[in-house]
């Protein structure tokens, strides 16, 4: 399949030209994710991050090379971070096992060939190869569903399936990562317990899902899920969600070995 590129640069199938303007607002790495990442890097000490976006859950500590061909990505990374070369998965232009470890957070969904993405990971890595995605059969557990089933449609369609991406890497383990209540990190799972933030525009923007939906699906969505939490509704129905500590949702660390 071929890669295809949006006018920023942008590869797959959401143009972050479009929807990544604000996405560092609402989309700051999650402590307990960035934790459950650090633990599964282990020791490594160059570490390859592949679709890395404005720069979350890389490790500050070691040394990283950092992969994104959104240039309006590239222009959020912090000044902390280290500048971001203009590739994509399914080329990456390194010598093989030129890192101890790679990982990739929140992008496989977007890349043009899964299968060559992840060869080119393998291939290049040493160690662990770190994943961070969601199941898509998993997504209909989060309320999301009985107000906006397009978009957990959309999302299903777009992830691919964790058994796939454990096959293409030979092998690996498929581990279920709970969403802290409080998560930074603003994919829409992340606000399990906290509704009133889907109904800000940028909140939805900074999940690519909605980009590729009608306007009318959001604006049909705000409206029934504005009315239900003003009326009551929504409390009564998944109002315990409000103080749940986590919610096992689709999130999951896939790790690779060498």
């Amino acid at each position: 399949m071929s890669i295809l590129r949006k006018g920023d640069g942008s590869a797959g199938d959401a143009d972050y030209g479009v929807i990544g303007g604000g996405y560092t607002r609402y989309r700051q790495p999650d402590p307990h994710i960035a934790q459950a990442i650090l633990d599964q890097l282990g020791d490594a000490r160059s570490v390859l991050n592949v679709g890395a976006g404005a720069g979350s859950y890389e490790p500050t500590d070691r040394d990283v090379t950092a992969v994104e061909p959104s240039a309006s990505m590239r222009a959020q990374r912090p000044a902390h971070l280290s500048e971001a070369i203009d590739a994509v998965a399914e080329h990456l232009p390194f010598a093989d096992n030129s890192f101890d470890a790679s990982m990739a957070t929140f992008t496989v969904h977007q890349w043009s060939n899964l299968g060559a993405g992840l060869a080119e990971m393998r291939r290049v890595t040493r160690g662990p190869v770190i994943l961070l995605s969601c199941a898509p059969d998993e997504l209909d557990r989060f309320w999301l569903n009985d107000y906006a089933p397009e978009a957990i449609a959309v999302e299903a369609s777009r992830y691919p399936a964790t058994r796939d991406i454990a096959a293409a890497l030979g092998g690996a383990d498929i581990l279920p990562l709970a969403i802290p209540l409080g998560c930074t990190d603003g994919f829409s799972e992340a606000y399990y317990g906290r509704p009133e933030r889907l109904l800000e525009p940028g909140a939805r923007l900074a999940n690519s899902a909605w980009s590729f939906l009608d306007p009318s699906v959001g604006e049909r969505f705000v409206e029934h899920l504005g009315r239900d939490l003003a009326d009551g509704t929504w409390d009564h129905r998944f109002g315990p969600l409000r103080h749940q500590p986590f919610f096992e949702g689709s999130l999951k660390l896939i790790v690779s070995r060498a």
